[in-house]
């Protein structure tokens, strides 16, 4: 697919190229016995759902300052001001520039991430014993190739606005391509980095309803993404609850609690504050305290608990910290194989709702 790369994206501190050390045993399955039905009917389904990026209408017009205003009913500055409850109010092109940056930041870091699981799930078609979960693997190569394809374009082409790498989310790709045990790239690619992801593509669409063209990524990405969380609890099923020993058992909980925090974080968009020019202290400690952003990095969690707890993760341990963030309302939920959708949560629906009404009295 050829385009103008018109506006490159930020290179971050690290440099434009980032080598990450790993060492790991790569498994042959002689056998190819492919008797785990489940993963193979994923793979029949991956197949038949590919779509190529070519297909989507690129010729849209992409203009964030419209949609700020058609999702305010035409009062960005004081639905903003109203709802949102900032450190102090914003004038209107202060507001149309945070709108344009915060979806930047966010779909760049959706980049960012997407290129994370395109060389962890490479591993993983090294690394995983089972045949099945090769096929399955390499087909979610594809897949992520067409995803970091798509992004990469409209932050360039459409948006003309794109940020370098979140140092968190860095962080955290190195230590998932760099560990050497298998269960370990599964455990942070595909269930807490991309089940974290889809419920936050589920946000963006949410947020972008009336851009046609990043609703038509959105949707089509999310169908590939739920399929590949659902793959990672398929593959990881029984493991930590029949063949870990104790202390294997406690390393997986560290991990899932480090990488709880490490996304919590990097939810804080303080790059966008630094960008705008904002004092970001005052407006760190606002993005934790606003309700919209609780409840987006709660609704974050809403299939990553259910996930957990059906592969046995959600130990007391991983409970007792996933409480003081308030996310234990989700373990009731279907995780990915029973149910694929994501239910934001109520408060947050009714806030964006509000705010896309434009009614500052409604705070």
């Amino acid at each position: 697919m050829q385009f103008d790369q018109r506006n490159p994206l930020p290179v971050p501190e690290s440099g434009a190229l980032q080598a990450v050390a790993a060492r790991f045993d790569s498994s042959f399955d002689w056998q190819y016995a492919l008797d785990r039905r489940e993963l193979m009917a994923l793979y029949e389904k991956g197949k038949s759902a590919s779509w190529n990026a070519s297909d989507l209408d690129w010729s849209q017009e992409v203009d964030v300052e419209k949609i700020a205003f058609l999702r305010s009913g035409g009062e960005p500055t004081g639905a903003f001001n109203a709802l949102l409850v900032p450190p102090h109010p914003l004038d209107e092109a202060q507001v149309l520039d945070f709108n344009l940056q915060m979806n930047a930041w966010m779909l760049s870091q959706f980049l960012h991430g997407e290129q994370g699981a395109l060389l962890a799930t490479a591993k993983i078609v090294q690394q995983v014993p089972w045949e099945e979960a090769k096929f399955y693997a390499a087909n979610q190569v594809a897949d992520e190739a067409r995803h970091v394809e798509v992004y990469h374009r409209y932050l360039t082409e459409k948006l003309g606005c794109s940020f370098e790498v979140n140092a968190n989310l860095q962080t955290l790709l190195n230590d998932i391509l760099s560990d050497s045990r298998w269960d370990m790239t599964y455990l942070g690619m595909q269930i807490m980095v991309e089940g974290l992801a889809l419920a936050a593509f589920g946000l963006q669409r949410m947020l972008m309803s009336e851009e046609p063209l990043i609703c038509d990524i959105t949707t089509r990405v999310m169908a590939d993404e739920a399929r590949h969380v659902a793959f990672g609890v398929l593959s990881l099923e029984g493991l930590y609850t029949r063949e870990m020993s104790a202390g294997e058992l406690r390393e997986r909980e560290d991990f899932v609690m480090e990488a709880s925090y490490l996304m919590r974080e990097r939810l804080l968009m303080e790059q966008v504050f630094e960008r705008m020019g904002l004092d970001t202290e005052r407006w760190l400690r606002w993005s934790l305290e606003t309700p919209f952003m609780q409840g987006f990095r709660q609704m974050l969690f809403s299939k990553v608990v259910p996930n957990l707890k059906r592969l046995g993760l959600l130990t007391p341990r991983v409970r007792q910290a996933y409480e003081k963030l308030d996310l234990l309302r989700y373990e009731g939920g279907k995780d990915s194989t029973e149910d694929a959708e994501i239910a934001p949560p109520a408060e947050l629906v009714k806030l964006l709702l509000e705010m896309r009404q434009g009614n500052p009295a409604a705070a």
